[in-house]
């Protein structure tokens, strides 16, 4: 029976060492998730941005072009 007691509290150590190990895994996993989400929306944005300048872009060279088939009509 002392045997079993003995063990006991180092299975207990243990348990717990690897318990505490585990909510470090999740809180820096959490914070990696996080940083990671903020990376997304930071592209995201800039994704956006870049289409918007895009389509400007295609407006004016759309414009320059119909001004250039007026030259050649007139």
């Amino acid at each position: 029976m002392d045997l079993l007691s003995d063990q006991e509290p180092d299975s207990l150590a243990t348990l717990e060492e690897r318990i505490l190990q585990a909510v470090q895994l999740v809180a820096s996993l959490r914070q990696e998730k996080d940083a990671a989400l903020a990376q997304l929306a930071a592209q995201t944005a800039e994704l956006e941005s870049l289409r918007a300048e895009k389509k400007k872009v295609r407006t004016r060279i759309e414009k320059l072009l119909a001004q250039i088939d007026q030259l050649g009509g007139a």
